[in-house]
């Protein structure tokens, strides 16, 4: 698995690479010490894994996720915030390391990296791009401004357009993206979203009930007390997609 070491502190990137010396099936492909640099490595080595600094001079680290478009390499943060800031994202995540990087916490989180690999052949060995989609269980990366979660796909229940953004509607969160619907959409699993009109895409999984509504289209009550509407032709894919 090619590796790109991502941090703006060449000690730290040294000392990473000393040990990962210990897992031979992580090959450091290249180092960048800043996000332009990491780009330029991105597009030329394709790597699977990035070691990525969350704060940089510049453009962060959270940052440059955010930017990056699909297929996305696995991404294993390194930070040197303090132990109590840390443990917000780790609730939801074990690829966070603390600097200076601990070698068990290491050999944990490229432990979670193997399963998640092995998993995803299982599913499917042939699959040319196997994150292009992502599934239920998939956790994704979501920032605005200097808010930052990982959130699981399947609790998201309503992304809404709003011109070239996203407003995205998680548990008690409703941050904007600078990204598209169409673009989303493209990353979500047909099988469990469903594009209810030109705006809205909703999670079947989130559906509470559903009534009659004008012209034959359909109103969908999501919990958390939100209402879609679905035209007359979208509530028709709706019946077909959703009927025995």
């Amino acid at each position: 698995m090619k590796a790109l070491l991502i941090d703006d502190e060449r000690l730290a990137r040294n000392e990473l690479r000393r040990l990962l010396a210990a897992f031979p099936e992580i090959a450091i492909a290249g180092e960048a010490a800043n996000a332009k640099q990491a780009r330029e490595q991105l597009a030329t080595l394709q790597p699977d894994l990035l070691f990525l600094d969350v704060q940089m001079p510049g453009e962060t680290g959270m940052e440059l996720l955010e930017s990056l478009e699909a297929p996305m390499p696995h991404v294993i943060f390194t930070t040197a915030y303090d132990e109590f800031a840390v443990k917000a994202f780790e609730l939801n995540a074990l690829d966070y390391l603390l600097k200076p990087v601990d070698p068990a916490r290491l050999a944990a989180a490229i432990g979670k990296l193997r399963d998640k690999v092995a998993g995803g052949t299982a599913e499917g060995a042939t699959r040319a791009a196997p994150r292009d989609r992502l599934a239920a269980e998939d956790k994704v990366f979501v920032r605005e401004g200097d808010r930052c979660w990982f959130v699981e796909v399947k609790s998201i229940r309503l992304l809404e357009s709003e011109g070239n953004y996203t407003r995205v509607h998680f548990e008690n969160a409703q941050p904007q993206l600078f990204r598209s619907l169409n673009a989303m959409e493209e990353r979500l699993d047909p099988k469990y979203f469903f594009r209810a009109n030109r705006r809205q895409i909703i999670n079947l999984a989130w559906i509470d009930k559903i009534e009659p509504w004008f012209s034959g289209g359909l109103l969908v009550h999501l919990k958390g007390a939100a209402k879609v509407e679905l035209s007359r032709r979208q509530a028709q894919e709706f019946r077909d997609k959703m009927s025995l």
